[in-house]
């Protein structure tokens, strides 16, 4: 059995002025403020939505 393995995004520009559904996918993500870090599974989903809004956040 494989441990699953995980990504660390965090937001590094404000949703403020995106798109409605830009806004929903970084809180999606579990991201709320500046600098959050959200720790998620390394999946195909989370990879389209990181993919998605990749000009308002960095993988740490």
């Amino acid at each position: 059995m494989t441990t699953p393995t995980t990504v660390k995004v965090k937001l590094v520009r404000s949703p403020i002025g995106c798109k409605a559904d830009h806004r929903a996918t970084v809180r999606g993500l579990g991201l709320r403020k500046m600098n959050s870090v959200s720790e998620l599974q390394d999946t195909p989903a989370v990879r389209g939505m990181i993919n998605k809004i990749s000009y308002l956040v960095a993988i740490v």
